[in-house]
């Protein structure tokens, strides 16, 4: 069956080659990230699982009925909820991360109170309204709006949201060798999260990259050193087609834009603290650059600024 594409209520489902698919999420309707589909010869690898169980069960459904075939694998690229909370869906498979991802996973997402966890939700959601009332810049206001959107959908499934952790760990690489097609993860460290996880097609030159490459979108830095680095590796790979962990499947060039963004974070940073600027003076001073100017974020470039200033005013290089 030669599919191109599929609509869902929650993602398109773009074939980028035989046996490949990129589920790009449609905005507000529960998948919020992009995820991916890889027919391995006997059976299907999944990476990442969407932001909640509804529409990890349609990624399920179309990826099986596309190919005839079961998922066996689900990679989680790390451990935000917006990449991992529809694991429960995939339970039967073999779930694989980083030993990092597992850990911050079993930390961070597990619901110990789930009636306080509604309370918390429904008071952040609250809160969000109120941003979206005052913002008065409009890229500002779309985010937080897609921001509202995206966590009423998880609101709606907590109730029936369970943690499923990963079952496989893995550290720096590890290949999968299907019948058809061998697929290759890949951890250079953690630049968006503390552990960031990417999948390799080398005879398809695909990679999908989670949010270690995003569009447009002003994505939280966790280690912007070791992101340079992460990019950096990535650029000399044979890859022709990367998928982002946000936005429209692209090139290489996604690649490039982040690079540039993140060195001049990090120029701006230390010209800053080699003036003795405090953190307040240097954000109000910062003049965005054109080429950001509409790139969406709950935070905007804000945040970022302060991660990469924080982060360089605690080294002595």
């Amino acid at each position: 069956m030669d599919i191109v594409k599929i609509e869902t209520e929650y993602f398109t489902l773009h074939r980028l080659a035989e046996g490949v698919y990129a589920a790009i999420a449609k905005p507000g309707k529960g998948a919020w990230s992009n995820a991916g589909v890889v027919d391995l010869g006997d059976e299907l690898l999944v990476f990442d699982s969407f932001s909640t169980p509804s529409a990890a069960r349609e990624l399920k459904k179309q990826a099986e009925m596309i190919s005839g075939k079961k998922v066996k694998y689900l990679i989680n690229s790390h451990y935000h909820g917006d990449h991992v909370f529809g694991n429960q869906v995939f339970e039967d498979a073999t779930i694989i991360s980083t030993s990092l991802t597992n850990k911050w996973f079993r930390e961070q997402n597990t619901i110990h109170d789930l009636q306080k966890e509604i309370e918390e939700t429904k008071r952040y959601l609250h809160n969000l309204r109120n941003q979206i009332e005052k913002a008065v810049d409009i890229i500002t206001k779309i985010s937080l709006l897609n921001q509202y959107e995206e966590m009423c959908k998880v609101l709606e499934e907590l109730p029936h949201l369970k943690t499923v952790l990963p079952s496989v760990i893995f550290e720096k690489s590890l290949v999968i060798h299907g019948s058809k097609r061998t697929v290759e993860l890949h951890c250079l460290g953690g630049g968006h999260s503390p552990s960031d996880t990417f999948l390799y097609l080398p005879d398809d030159k695909i990679a999908f990259m989670g949010d270690i490459i995003t569009e447009d979108l002003h994505l939280p830095i966790y280690n912007p050193k070791e992101f340079l680095i992460i990019l950096e590796n990535v650029i000399q790979m044979d890859v022709e087609t990367i998928v982002p962990g946000h936005g429209k499947v692209g090139t290489l060039a996604l690649s490039d834009t982040l690079m540039n963004y993140l060195s001049l974070l990090i120029k701006k940073v230390r010209d800053a603290l080699q003036n003795n600027m405090s953190l307040s003076d240097f954000i109000s001073d910062f003049i965005m650059p054109i080429e950001y100017a509409n790139w969406k974020g709950v935070n905007g470039i804000t945040r970022n600024l302060t991660t990469v200033y924080n982060f360089y005013a605690g080294k002595h290089e």
